[in-house]
Protein backbone atom coordinates (compact mmCIF):
# COMPACT_ATOMS: atom_id res chain seq x y z
CA UNK A 1 0.00 0.00 0.00
CA UNK A 2 1.46 3.33 -1.08
CA UNK A 3 1.52 5.81 1.80
CA UNK A 4 0.99 8.81 -0.52
CA UNK A 5 -2.18 7.28 -1.95
CA UNK A 6 -3.47 6.51 1.54
CA UNK A 7 -2.92 10.11 2.66
CA UNK A 8 -4.68 11.48 -0.43
CA UNK A 9 -7.55 9.02 0.08
CA UNK A 10 -8.03 9.98 3.71
CA UNK A 11 -7.87 13.73 3.07
CA UNK A 12 -10.26 13.66 0.11
CA UNK A 13 -12.63 11.24 1.83
CA UNK A 14 -12.51 13.40 4.97
CA UNK A 15 -13.45 16.53 3.01
CA UNK A 16 -16.17 14.59 1.21
CA UNK A 17 -17.48 13.24 4.53
CA UNK A 18 -17.52 16.71 6.09
CA UNK A 19 -19.52 17.97 3.12
CA UNK A 20 -22.02 15.13 3.49
CA UNK A 21 -22.35 15.61 7.25
CA UNK A 22 -22.95 19.32 6.71
CA UNK A 23 -25.76 18.51 4.28
CA UNK A 24 -27.24 16.02 6.76
CA UNK A 25 -27.12 18.68 9.48
CA UNK A 26 -28.84 21.14 7.14
CA UNK A 27 -31.53 18.56 6.34
CA UNK A 28 -32.23 18.13 10.06
CA UNK A 29 -31.64 21.57 11.59
CA UNK A 30 -32.71 23.78 8.66
CA UNK A 31 -35.54 21.55 7.47
CA UNK A 32 -37.87 24.38 6.42
CA UNK A 33 -35.25 26.00 4.19
CA UNK A 34 -34.24 22.65 2.66
CA UNK A 35 -37.92 21.80 2.15
CA UNK A 36 -38.39 25.01 0.15
CA UNK A 37 -35.36 24.21 -2.01
CA UNK A 38 -36.51 20.64 -2.66
CA UNK A 39 -40.02 21.79 -3.55
CA UNK A 40 -38.68 24.53 -5.85
CA UNK A 41 -36.79 21.78 -7.70
CA UNK A 42 -39.95 19.69 -8.01
CA UNK A 43 -38.79 17.08 -5.49
CA UNK A 44 -41.06 15.91 -2.69
CA UNK A 45 -39.94 17.08 0.74
CA UNK A 46 -40.77 13.66 2.17
CA UNK A 47 -37.43 12.41 0.86
CA UNK A 48 -35.36 14.75 3.05
CA UNK A 49 -35.07 12.57 6.15
CA UNK A 50 -34.60 9.26 4.29
CA UNK A 51 -31.90 10.94 2.19
CA UNK A 52 -30.17 12.18 5.35
CA UNK A 53 -30.23 8.65 6.78
CA UNK A 54 -28.93 7.21 3.49
CA UNK A 55 -26.05 9.70 3.49
CA UNK A 56 -25.03 8.75 7.03
CA UNK A 57 -25.25 5.04 6.21
CA UNK A 58 -23.26 5.62 3.02
CA UNK A 59 -20.50 7.33 4.98
CA UNK A 60 -20.44 4.46 7.47
CA UNK A 61 -20.12 2.01 4.57
CA UNK A 62 -17.27 4.01 3.06
CA UNK A 63 -15.26 4.44 6.25
CA UNK A 64 -15.75 0.91 7.56
CA UNK A 65 -14.13 -1.69 5.40
CA UNK A 66 -16.65 -4.32 6.42
CA UNK A 67 -18.24 -4.96 3.05
CA UNK A 68 -16.77 -4.24 -0.35
CA UNK A 69 -20.21 -4.43 -1.96
CA UNK A 70 -21.75 -1.93 0.47
CA UNK A 71 -18.85 0.45 -0.12
CA UNK A 72 -19.30 0.22 -3.89
CA UNK A 73 -23.04 0.77 -3.54
CA UNK A 74 -22.46 3.77 -1.26
CA UNK A 75 -20.18 5.41 -3.82
CA UNK A 76 -22.72 4.65 -6.55
CA UNK A 77 -25.58 6.07 -4.47
CA UNK A 78 -23.68 9.26 -3.76
CA UNK A 79 -22.76 9.67 -7.44
CA UNK A 80 -26.38 9.20 -8.55
CA UNK A 81 -27.56 11.66 -5.89
CA UNK A 82 -25.09 14.33 -7.05
CA UNK A 83 -25.83 13.85 -10.74
CA UNK A 84 -29.59 14.09 -10.16
CA UNK A 85 -29.16 17.11 -7.85
CA UNK A 86 -27.01 18.86 -10.41
CA UNK A 87 -29.51 18.11 -13.18
CA UNK A 88 -32.42 19.39 -11.07
CA UNK A 89 -30.58 22.63 -10.30
CA UNK A 90 -29.59 23.01 -13.95
CA UNK A 91 -33.19 22.49 -15.05
CA UNK A 92 -34.41 25.04 -12.52
CA UNK A 93 -31.65 27.50 -13.44
CA UNK A 94 -31.13 28.56 -9.84
CA UNK A 95 -27.32 28.50 -9.91
CA UNK A 96 -27.02 25.51 -7.59
CA UNK A 97 -25.31 23.28 -10.15
CA UNK A 98 -21.76 23.73 -8.85
CA UNK A 99 -22.10 22.32 -5.30
CA UNK A 100 -23.28 18.84 -6.38
CA UNK A 101 -20.59 18.73 -9.06
CA UNK A 102 -17.90 19.60 -6.52
CA UNK A 103 -19.24 16.87 -4.23
CA UNK A 104 -19.25 14.47 -7.19
CA UNK A 105 -15.62 15.33 -7.89
CA UNK A 106 -14.61 14.55 -4.30
CA UNK A 107 -16.65 11.34 -4.44
CA UNK A 108 -14.96 10.20 -7.66
CA UNK A 109 -11.45 11.04 -6.41
CA UNK A 110 -12.17 9.22 -3.13
CA UNK A 111 -13.39 6.20 -5.10
CA UNK A 112 -10.37 6.20 -7.40
CA UNK A 113 -7.94 6.27 -4.48
CA UNK A 114 -9.99 3.66 -2.61
CA UNK A 115 -9.54 1.38 -5.63
CA UNK A 116 -5.79 2.10 -5.74
CA UNK A 117 -5.37 1.18 -2.09
CA UNK A 118 -7.82 -1.61 -1.32
CA UNK A 119 -8.47 -3.42 -4.58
Amino acid sequence: MDKKNLIIYRIVTGIFSAHMLFSVAAYIFMHDMVKEVFESLGVSATIIYPLAIAKVLGLIAIWSNKSRLLKELAYLGFAVDFILASAAHFKEGDGGVIAPLVALTFCVVSYIYHRKIYV
